[in-house]
């Protein structure tokens, strides 16, 4: 499975999320500590919100380790809000469209997780985005496919509700044609003024999710793991969490995709 960092708050550079801490998030493409998969190798990307609506994007095939351009980057670049995506393909081939974050719009999204046999059913995945958000469908993976799913839920003025809605059709079409696991999702998403994050899976495995408030930076960090070893006051956010930061308050609310009962 992937790692991702998140951050909102008062700006900093990228590096201090992505490549300084002793547990940064391109030493967890090297060394993940809280997934089956401890290498993420299969590309990486960066979206930062800065002085327009729309994200900034950087994205290659390059294990993150390995791009000096990646860490020149984090080294210059300072932003507010920012996501950051290390990948670890569960099928789809490795090129730059199929690396995370994704963008459409003011939006940026990215997914750690699958759903369950998705070649199986990628055609019906698809036929579930509207034809307004479908020029935006670039790569493969049911990543992309399920933000703009959700986008098409209406998640400009409803994120949670279009992320159940979403993710409910297309973890119903996991239960109906694909395998297990069905549903394993921890996504971190953002409109370039909150911050979302959600937790869920249709089994006991859900996704690994932390968060942690830094009085310091005055600044929101949520990730798949634990930037610093000696940290004691990271918080992991309970599966079955849809999660919104602003400013220094966190609102975390019970996450109920719709119709994955039925399906089930």
């Amino acid at each position: 499975m992937c790692r991702w960092a998140a951050y909102l708050g008062e700006p900093i550079f990228l590096e201090d999320i992505v490549s300084r801490p002793a547990h940064s998030l391109i030493r967890q493409s090297q060394g993940a500590t809280r997934c089956p998969t401890p290498v993420n190798a299969d590309g990486f990307g960066i979206a930062w919100y800065g002085e327009r609506p729309e994200p900034g994007l950087y994205r290659d095939v390059m294990p993150a380790w390995s791009d000096p351009n990646l860490r020149s980057l984090v080294g210059q670049v300072r932003s507010h809000l920012f996501m950051a995506h290390v990948r670890a393909s569960t099928g789809t081939a490795t090129s730059r469209n199929n690396c995370h974050p994704f963008a459409a719009g003011r939006w940026s999204f990215m997914h750690n997780g699958q759903f369950g046999g998705y070649d199986a059913f990628r055609r019906h995945a698809d036929v579930l985005i509207p034809d307004e958000f479908y020029p935006h469908r670039k790569g493969a993976t049911d990543s992309e496919a399920l933000f703009l799913v959700a986008l098409g839920e209406g998640l400009d003025s409803d994120p949670q509700g279009a992320m159940e809605r979403a993710l409910g059709k297309l973890g119903g079409l996991a239960f109906q044609r694909g395998t297990a696991p069905h549903v394993r999702a921890a996504c971190a998403f953002s409109d370039g003024q909150r911050l979302y994050a959600l937790r869920y899976s249709s089994d006991d495995q859900a996704p690994s999710l932390y968060h942690r408030w830094s009085a310091s930076r005055q600044g929101w960090a949520v990730v798949s793991e634990p930037l610093e070893t000696d940290q004691a006051d990271w918080q992991e956010v309970p599966p079955g969490s849809f999660c919104i930061f602003e400013k220094d308050r966190v609102q975390i609310l019970p996450f109920h995709p719709e119709r994955l009962s039925a399906a089930a």
